[in-house]
């Protein structure tokens, strides 16, 4: 697992704030769970690398149902896509990002030369056994 993470910040969350301040009107139930905890558990998970049911659980948390819920009406409605930009531009502002480079992450990469040259599962290593089946 990575770091802790203990959720964002107040000079943090100011710059996220404006981006979650419309509200929906809410019907009959649960009452709706704030932004700011939303996306700290979404960022915990992120972080972290935790699996849903290993959300913390306290004041400064959603539950991992309402976080569910939530990441996907954002994602839907484009909020990840404003709150991205706004990082994105935070951090060019302030020369955190060097455009000039990157990285690509090969670790999924498939087998070198594909096809049949490449050896997959039990059978084709000389592991399988045909009494199982």
């Amino acid at each position: 697992m990575a770091d802790r993470f203990e959720g964002l910040s107040d000079t943090e969350w100011s710059l996220f704030e404006e981006i979650f301040l419309k509200k929906k009107e809410k019907g009959p139930g649960m009452p709706a769970s704030h932004p700011r905890n939303v996306l700290n558990s979404l960022l915990y998970i992120l972080i972290v690398g935790c699996r849903w049911c290993d959300l913390p659980k306290g004041g400064e948390w959603a539950s991992k149902s309402a976080a569910h819920r939530w990441l996907k009406t954002w994602q839907a409605d484009g909020t990840f896509e404003k709150l991205k930009a706004l990082i994105l531009g935070y951090a060019q502002n302030e020369g955190l990002i060097s455009w000039s480079s990157g990285a690509v992450d090969g670790s999924f990469a498939s087998g070198k030369g594909g096809g049949a040259k490449v050896v997959y599962g039990y059978e084709r290593r000389g592991y399988f056994n045909s009494s199982f089946c």
